[in-house]
């Protein structure tokens, strides 16, 4: 849903106070509202942030960072899930991590919500890819699967016992796409 009638620059888009749930602005200028979050949306992505940055925390390899605005290839979005190597989580002068990201995640996450179209977030997990993501992710919980798009632009689809490794985007860190989706079953 486009939110603005008036086209704003980045400049004037990234002076606004954020919103719940969040907007972003295209290349065309265009605001968008992200869909809200629902409760399985939560769950899994909880559970990924959780997994990566237990393995990748201890050894500064890597943080992911769940909702995070990033501003790169004339755009601002909030992925579900970015995933920043140590080396490039951006810093204020003093060490502290930045409030203002404004390069691409090393890899981006998108969870599909209820309502939400599958084919929107794969062609903004093309976009990222495109603009500098290593490696983009969408998790679609209502059929148990992960659609990995890669650099080259090809679409890969993982489901069950399949693997995702990360690769370049978060060396040596694997996950298991059945294990991921077991979070959202209480038995």
């Amino acid at each position: 849903m486009t939110i603005a009638e008036k086209r704003l620059t980045l400049a004037e888009f990234l002076a606004l106070p954020e919103r719940k749930p969040a907007l972003r602005y295209l290349p065309d200028g265009t605001i968008t509202q992200k869909v809200s979050p629902k409760t399985k949306h939560g769950i899994i992505q909880g559970a990924l942030v959780t997994r990566v940055n237990r393995f990748a925390e201890p050894g500064r390899v890597a943080r992911a960072i769940p909702e995070i605005r990033c501003t790169f290839g004339g755009a601002s979005h909030v992925p579900d899930v970015g995933v920043f190597r140590w080396e490039r989580i951006p810093r204020d002068p003093d060490g502290r991590v930045a409030d203002n990201i404004l390069i691409p995640p090393d890899l981006a996450v998108e969870i599909v919500s209820p309502g939400q179209s599958t084919t929107g977030l794969v062609e903004l997990c093309l976009w990222y890819v495109a603009n500098g993501v290593r490696l983009a992710l969408v998790l679609d919980p209502a059929d148990e699967s992960a659609l990995v798009v890669q650099p080259d632009r090809t679409v890969r689809v993982l489901r069950g016992e399949d693997v995702f490794e990360a690769g370049e985007a978060l060396p040596g860190f694997a996950l298991g796409i059945g294990e991921l989706f077991q979070t959202l079953r209480l038995d």
